[in-house]
């Protein structure tokens, strides 16, 4: 699981990194023919990989609900979003999947409950697969945020 937490590191400094070159208004941007924008495709993948690591585990998330409800599954941006809350993404970026891992490596995920994720149909059975759809999910994501910039930028 090594080469999947440092796909998911390297993923997260390139989100970082994008948080870091573009401006609160460019973050916050829905070009035309899109439904969402920057900052809740990176609020995105920090909420889903808490989702698939911990609640399906039957563990709690050190996200709030509200953090949660904003960024999860089926849920489009409501108003631009403060730089406070750009700020909280940015660091949650590291933070979660730190804690991720250190409980992945303590052996806290003792239990899963298998999901059939929309994105590709394949069902995850344990926290391993679902670490490596993270992972892949991530990058659906990332292709997502580079097209979302070159519309911005053009």
């Amino acid at each position: 699981m090594e080469f999947t937490f440092q796909v998911l590191e390297n993923t997260r400094k390139i989100f970082k990194e994008i948080i870091e070159t573009n401006s609160l208004a460019e973050l916050n941007k829905i070009p035309n023919g899109f439904n969402n924008n920057i900052i809740w495709n990176i609020g995105h993948i920090v909420v889903t990989e808490q989702l698939l690591a911990y609640k399906l585990s039957g563990l709690e998330s050190s996200l709030s609900d509200e953090m949660i409800n904003n960024y999860r599954k089926d849920s489009k941006p409501n108003g631009d979003v403060s730089q406070g809350e750009v700020d909280e993404i940015k660091g949650l970026l590291t933070s979660t999947l730190e804690k991720t891992k250190e409980d992945y490596y303590d052996d806290v995920f003792e239990k899963y409950n298998a999901y059939t994720v929309s994105t590709t149909g394949n069902t995850l059975s344990n926290i391993d697969e679902a670490l490596q759809f993270a992972a892949i999910h991530e990058g659906l994501h990332y292709g997502y945020v580079l097209a979302l910039l070159k519309a911005i930028k053009n």
